[in-house]
């Protein structure tokens, strides 16, 4: 008897989560000419195949480049018919390539406005998650229980570095602090959106799960928001952090000190003696292999997106050379995610089935890996719903295994 083999439809059909997805990365590119065109938003191409040519290309020169197309998206997202658009689209687009939990990340005030402030932002995401969840955990299948229901929780997002062309928001207070220190508005920014995404859980009973610390490493330091992961830390809720993407492998470490992270958006220098920048570091192999000792041990889960990667980090030239071949030898606690469904043009799906290829992935190992970002999840819920959902999920990534001809996992 043949050897079954993972296909693309085995990919399509497993139960899958994507814990690190940027909305205003993700949009249908068709949504946003639409609301462009209503919205009076001038785009650089009106059409599908005109944006993918100028904006949300096969390839960027650099992170700098790769983020441009996200001042198009944001333009269109401050009000809120557009943003639970966006957001039960996402969940949607999620739902039809087997996705059965994501975490939904951007920065709501960048959204915000006069009239449509960030509580208000984050309840029309919230709504559209919520359409999403209702129509496709009422198919009989799922009422049910043969098969797990599909859940999303928000992720709001602070920024490392801002302007007042970033938004009215930032507008507004940059202006109302301009006799302070850059950094400390930096710092007074993320303690705001904090506190917001606090009430927004507590008293309006939003599904906001956790916070991210988003934008450019380089000069930016994690430190400057240590009071606003402690406000999160203080109310329990989920700390990510981008670390690792366009700087060495202390970000990671002031990400997991500084911020008391969970996990690391991306992380992709861990390994990297070479990154490292800290004149104080003497030892850096030995820097490296304690640091990724610690990851490993503590279980902080690594968000890889190996699209993105490849589009925004030159120096890895090709797939098969990127260090996730290295955290799956060393048995790290990763999951493989899209960032921005739109602006890296990819799915769930195309990620899982490019790791398989590159990586030779093994049908055991692909079961374990399927199951790290359910498990790692900030789930919106008790530990024990949590446990009970977790357990769903692994009984059917069994039956989906065993219906493409391979044994029990």
């Amino acid at each position: 008897m043949a050897r079954p083999s993972i296909t693309e439809a085995l990919l399509r059909e497993l139960p899958k989560t994507d814990l690190h997805v940027h909305l205003d990365g993700s949009l249908r590119p068709e949504t946003l000419i639409e609301l462009a065109r209503e919205r009076k938003v001038k785009l650089p191409a009106m059409s599908p195949a005109g944006l993918y040519k100028k904006v949300f290309k096969e390839s960027y020169k650099d992170l700098p480049d790769y983020l441009q197309g996200f001042g198009y998206t944001t333009a269109v997202m401050r009000d809120a018919e557009a943003v639970e658009r966006i957001s039960y689209e996402l969940c949607r687009d999620s739902q039809d390539e087997g996705v059965r939990y994501i975490e939904i990340r951007f920065a709501p005030q960048l959204c915000a406005r006069p009239g449509f402030d960030v509580l208000d932002v984050l309840k029309a995401t919230a709504c559209g998650i919520e359409r999403a969840e209702k129509e496709f955990n009422g198919r009989p299948e799922v009422r049910t229980g043969k098969e797990p229901p599909f859940r999303a929780g928000i992720l709001v997002c602070a920024m490392r570095f801002f302007t007042e062309g970033f938004s009215p928001t930032y507008a507004e207070l940059i202006a109302a602090t301009s006799d302070l220190p850059r950094e400390q508005i930096y710092g007074i920014a993320s303690e705001a959106v904090v506190r917001s995404a606090i009430r927004a859980r507590d008293e309006l009973g939003l599904p906001v799960v956790g916070i991210d610390l988003a934008g450019p490493e380089r000069g930016f330091p994690a430190s400057t928001h240590r009071r606003a992961y402690e406000l999160a830390h203080e109310a329990f809720l989920g700390k990510t952090v981008h670390a690792g993407e366009d700087y060495g492998p202390e970000s990671i470490f002031q990400a997991i000190t500084d911020c008391r992270a969970d996990r690391i958006g991306h992380g992709t220098w861990l390994f990297q003696a070479s990154r490292i920048e800290d004149r104080g570091i003497k030892n850096k192999r030995d820097y490296v292999q304690r640091l990724a000792r610690f990851v490993a041990e503590r279980r902080i889960t690594l968000e890889v997106c190996l699209t993105s990667n490849l589009q925004t980090l030159p120096v890895i030239s090709e797939l098969r050379k990127h260090p996730f071949r290295k955290m799956l030898a060393e048995r790290l606690s990763v999951t493989l995610c899209t960032d921005n469904r739109l602006v890296s043009r990819t799915t769930v799906t195309a990620e899982y089935q490019k790791a398989v290829e590159a990586f030779k992935i093994e049908p055991g190992a692909l079961a374990h890996l399927l199951v790290y970002g359910f498990k790692r999840s900030f789930y919106p819920g008790s530990y024990t719903e949590k446990r009970a959902y977790v357990r769903q999920i692994l009984d059917f990534r069994d039956e989906v295994f065993a219906r493409h001809g391979f044994p029990a996992a």
